[in-house]
């Protein structure tokens, strides 16, 4: 048998993915398997048979195994992630065992060489759980979305969080102007704009400028301020694979493409400031946001001149708006003296911004095990806000059950 095993298998040059269990002793077809594996940029193990202890067996990520080797399954233990491959899917006697075995799926090479590719891929990236995804929409233009997006994502990336900051606005001016980072090397979203299918997350996170210890898809100085919705749901999927943080700051006009970035989206983050003319475009906004993503719930944020308390209190805003409430954030008088020098928002640990920002990620990293663990969360009950609808939810991280103005506050984030 020609082809590595598992006990000469070459060495990892640090780019390749963890990558399948290949069963068969088949040479022909481990020479495929062998190259689609590369292709996918996973390092696959070989061998002629099953292992025999159960960790090495549960262990790979997905299990190809040859239809020549296909019996030797008998009596192994079942586990999802089992292909089988050979050169004629509808081989009455494989199909029977793919049946007793549980396997996914029996595919014909050359046919299913392209399915194949995605899966060995997909397989190697999602061997984690998905990105939490956080979007932030601002209730009314100029209510600071794009500034709140890029704190929390400042805030994930020093908390030792791989994070990545999507700017889902064209409109907004570029969240890498407003890092600093203009002049960062790095691909911008008019790279992405055919983007289609399935990207890979790692070479996507590579490609992108790195500010603030975390990767930033910006837009450029050009005239392109439209990405197609097919490039939004792939570019958004790769980040997701990856794991982590991803945080989208998005417009607040819901067309196609935004539709597309709110469908990948667990929680979203509609910023309402204290005023009764934000509240009103704000309720416009929820209607868009809400008729595709479950969980939006309101930040009510300060604003220059908030201080007279002249503005709604935060349980009137969320009632007004009919969402529940994930916090409030007081305006930071430094603020935009500290964006005009450069620095990052979030940057002033006792600020508002970034107290709120920390509070946030605390609580997330309180539940489920790590931020990425509340990904997967169901829709909030509209009877039962707080209540996941699949166990704990991203609601119960931020939303504390004393009543309606309880949340995050970012004046207690760090003393309370």
């Amino acid at each position: 048998m020609s082809g590595s095993s598992t006990s000469d298998q070459p060495a990892r040059s640090g780019e390749e993915r963890d990558g399948p269990l290949l069963i068969t002793e088949d040479e022909e077809l481990l020479d495929d398997l062998l190259r689609l594996c590369a292709a996918a940029g996973a390092l696959p193990e070989v061998a002629h048979r099953p292992p025999r202890r159960t960790a090495e067996w549960e262990r790979p990520p997905l299990v190809i195994v040859g239809a020549d080797c296909a019996a030797r399954l008998s009596g192994a233990a079942r586990r999802a992630g089992v292909v089988i491959a050979g050169r004629d899917a509808d081989d009455v006697a494989v199909l029977r065992q793919a049946v007793a075995i549980g396997a996914e799926r029996v595919l014909a090479l050359p046919e299913g060489e392209r399915w194949l590719v995605d899966r060995i891929a997909d397989a190697a990236e999602g061997a984690g759980p998905p990105a939490l995804t956080v979007g932030v929409i601002g209730g009314r233009g100029g209510a600071g979305a794009s500034t709140l997006a890029a704190a929390l994502a400042v805030t994930a990336a020093r908390a030792g969080e791989r994070t990545l900051l999507v700017d889902g606005d064209p409109l907004g001016g570029g969240l890498d102007v407003l890092l600093g980072g203009e002049q960062e090397k790095g691909l911008r979203w008019p790279a992405f704009a055919e983007s289609r299918g399935r990207v890979a997350g790692g070479a996507l996170a590579e490609s992108l400028p790195r500010m603030h210890a975390l990767r930033v898809l910006s837009w450029d100085r050009g005239a392109e301020v439209a990405i197609p919705p097919p490039a939004m749901r792939a570019v958004l999927a790769a980040a997701r694979r990856r794991g982590g943080v991803v945080v989208v700051d998005l417009p607040r006009r819901v067309d196609g493409t935004a539709a597309e970035a709110l469908a990948q989206v667990d929680v979203g983050l509609l910023l309402v400031p204290a005023e009764l003319r934000a509240v009103a475009a704000a309720r416009r906004v929820a209607d868009g946001v809400r008729a595709v993503l479950d969980d939006v719930r309101v930040v009510v944020c300060g604003h220059p001149g908030a201080g007279n308390g002249g503005g709604p209190a935060a349980a009137e805003i969320t009632r007004l708006v009919g969402l529940p409430l994930a916090g409030e954030l007081p305006w930071e008088p430094g603020l935009p003296d500290d964006l005009a020098r450069g620095l990052a928002p979030g940057t002033r640990a006792r600020g508002p911004l970034a107290r709120f920002c920390a509070a946030f990620w605390e609580r997330v990293r309180g539940v489920g095990g790590g931020a990425a663990g509340v990904a997967a969360a169901g829709a909030v009950a509209a009877d039962a806000p707080g209540v996941g609808a699949a166990g704990v939810g991203v609601a119960d991280v931020v939303d504390v059950a004393d009543g309606p103005g309880a949340g995050v506050r970012g004046n207690d984030a760090v003393d309370g």
